[in-house]
């Protein structure tokens, strides 16, 4: 990716990309169709995106860690954000303020379409950096503070919530849309059940948010590192 001093003309750039993504997905929105909206020059664009691949990773990375901050802002301001409940309710407020975010956790196939066929893609890249479940990690600490029950195995907590977090995204497969509940109310139920099922009556909740905050700088600081890397390799 080319360097710019205008920092404000890219994440024009950005904020225009963001809108055609979502309303026409990354199939058929091309550099052109950006240009246009943004009323600049394809020559302008790659400037500072090699391709419309580097520009949608950069967009990516952009997202998610407008997403952490909002949902580590929401999470900070709930006097029950350290507990399950709390941060599944954060992570929606997160996602209704993205709808990129939203799409990409639904694994919206209209939204990513074939990219996420591309080898070495973003999502790729992050698997391979992690050496064990994050959600392993994350119920491993919560455990070992208190905020969550102790007596069920850390590996079975975390492979039902990611039973839920993939039915979640893949149940469109399997039942017709009017037989869906409304994406929202669907989070706020696994809220309400996950935390009355693992968040014990006396759990600190600030422990909660402490683990949350330490979680929240490893996933930013990893971002940062592979943006550094695309960068380098561009």
């Amino acid at each position: 990716m080319k360097k710019s001093d205008s920092d404000t003309r890219e994440q024009h750039i950005l904020d225009v990309a963001v809108s055609l993504f979502v309303q026409f997905g990354y199939n058929k929105t091309t550099i052109g169709d950006i240009a246009r909206e943004a009323r600049v020059s394809k020559g302008t664009i790659y400037q500072y995106f090699d391709n419309k691949e580097a520009l949608f990773e950069a967009l990516l990375t952009r997202e998610m860690q407008s997403y952490g901050e909002v949902w580590l802002d929401t999470l900070e301001a709930d006097p029950t954000g350290g507990t399950i409940a709390g941060m599944y309710k954060a992570m929606l407020s997160a996602m209704n303020h993205s709808p990129f975010m939203s799409a990409m956790f639904k694994q919206d196939r209209h939204v990513f379409g074939n990219y996420l066929r591309q080898p070495d893609n973003f999502f790729q890249r992050t698997q391979a950096q992690q050496t064990k479940s994050p959600r392993f990690a994350f119920v491993k600490m919560m455990q070992e503070a208190g905020a969550i029950r102790q007596d069920i195995s850390p590996q079975v907590i975390a492979h039902i919530m990611n039973m839920l977090a993939y039915g979640l995204v893949s149940m469109g497969d399997i039942l017709p849309e009017d037989q869906i509940p409304p994406f929202d109310d669907v989070i706020e139920g696994i809220a309400m059940i996950m935390d009355t099922a693992l968040t014990p009556k006396d759990g600190d909740q600030e422990v909660g948010k402490k683990i949350v905050r330490k979680v929240s700088n490893e996933a930013r600081q990893a971002i940062e590192a592979m943006k550094q890397q695309s960068e380098e390799k561009s």
